[in-house]
């Protein structure tokens, strides 16, 4: 999953949906480009979910930014690869970009609130979505619209199609956010910390809901996280990562249960709480 060479699936086939290959990147400061990201390698295959998970400043968020052609002003790729369905996204215009951003590759951020544009009704921002990525027709649109709010669980459609952001709950705002990034039908789902600024009863049914989105679709999911009780949850492979550096990475069934980097053991033992890991994934590996 990791390492120098062409990125495969964690079962050493040839088949990787997204092949991030000795990514570094760099941000300007008064003396120049510093890097932030170090050489960083991973792969997932579709269908699956990766998590990346660290501590705040290991170059999580920054990685999916490369990924999806957003990084900062100040920031920029200086070596590496980022290989989408084959497709080389570090080489594409930014025509092709926002072509694949939405339709090929969908994005959930941490804050749904300041995400969605508080002028405008979530319908009006669904159909707009719709608009600049499908032939779709006005009333196709309008109907996709309404299919994508019952598809994330949100009660009473047809009246929040005219709702704006501020009036739903957090939890609420962030499957809104889900059904924008899921409305072109992407092949993979980037979710930045969608759960954080949730309590603990809202996450799990978030996660719950990828998870099912997940099964439903057919769709891949690159999750960012700092707690790993979250990548028990959801993963099937993972990247650790520590100051802009891949620290392991592998199947999360033997990663959680038996990690190799002493700061993967560090953080699981600050999670007693993954001593419930193991079956789970025992139950997964029999299924």
């Amino acid at each position: 999953m990791t390492g120098s060479g062409r990125r495969t699936g964690t079962d050493g086939s040839d088949d990787a949906l997204l092949s991030v290959e000795g990514l570094t990147v760099g941000f300007r400061t008064a003396k120049g480009y510093a890097d932030i990201l170090h050489a960083v390698s991973f792969a997932m295959r579709a269908g699956t979910t990766t998590c990346i998970v660290g501590e705040s400043g290991s170059g999580k968020s920054v990685s999916c930014q490369a990924v999806l052609g957003l990084l900062p002003s100040n920031g920029r790729r200086t070596a590496g690869r980022i290989l989408f369905e084959g497709r080389d996204l570090a080489a594409a215009s930014e025509a092709e970009l926002e072509t694949i951003r939405g339709r090929g590759i969908g994005m959930v951020f941490q804050d749904p609130l300041g995400s969605l544009n508080p002028l405008h009704t979530v319908g009006t921002q669904l159909r707009e979505t719709l608009r600049l990525h499908t032939a779709l027709s006005e009333p196709q649109r309008q109907a996709r619209a309404l299919e994508l709010l019952r598809l994330v669980g949100i009660p009473g459609p047809e009246q929040r199609l005219a709702s704006y952001v501020h009036q739903f709950s957090g939890g609420m705002a962030q499957r809104v956010m889900i059904a924008m990034a899921l409305a072109c039908e992407p092949r993979l789902l980037i979710a930045d910390e969608p759960t954080t600024a949730l309590d603990v009863t809202i996450q799990a049914q978030i996660l719950d809901l990828l998870n099912r989105l997940k099964a439903e679709l057919g769709m891949a999911i690159l999750f960012v996280t700092h707690d790993l009780g979250v990548v028990a949850e959801m993963a099937d492979d993972v990247v650790v990562m520590r100051h802009g550096r891949v620290i392991e990475a592998g199947p999360a069934a033997s990663l959680l249960n038996a990690p190799q980097a002493p700061y993967t053991r560090e953080l699981l033992a600050a999670m007693p709480r993954l001593d419930v890991a193991a079956p789970v994934y025992r139950e997964r590996a029999a299924s």
